[in-house]
């Protein structure tokens, strides 16, 4: 009896030891190889089982948990950048927008007006709005 729980014992370790190699992504793995030792002479089989399932999802969140960490700050880090670049553009595409329409818009205006009281003649409404858009910023005569 006491042999077949060594052999398990055993083997469950090196399992466990082909895993952790395999996996080389955390640097603490010969720690842990010891603490599985130690356990394996103190305690007996499940509770040995019991604590490696344990350490096993410990430490997988706890990977986990430094992986989100450091996507987050990365994607913090690109979110910053992108926000900065996007108010960048914004900005200068507001600058320019307001370059351009301040005078648009003012001819534009003067060319709804005109459109909208002038009586109801085509020809008159043409040669208005013809004379609104040519003198947009002098204070034309609506009607």
């Amino acid at each position: 009896m006491m042999m077949k729980m060594m052999m398990m014992i055993i083997m469950t370790m090196m399992m466990i030891m082909m895993i952790i190699v395999d996996d080389d992504c955390c640097g603490d793995d010969m720690m842990i190889i010891m603490i599985m030792t130690m356990m394996t002479t103190t305690m007996t089989m499940t509770m040995m089982m019991m604590m490696m399932m344990m350490m096993m999802m410990v430490m997988m969140i706890m990977l986990m948990m430094m992986i989100m960490i450091v996507m987050m700050m990365m994607m913090m880090m690109m979110m910053m950048m992108m926000m900065m670049m996007m108010m960048m553009m914004m900005m200068m595409m507001m600058m320019m927008m307001m370059m351009m329409m301040t005078t648009t818009t003012t001819m534009m205006m003067m060319m709804m007006i005109s459109f909208r009281l002038s009586p109801s003649n085509a020809r008159v409404e043409a040669a208005s709005s013809k004379r609104h858009y040519l003198s947009a910023l002098k204070p034309a005569p609506l009607f």
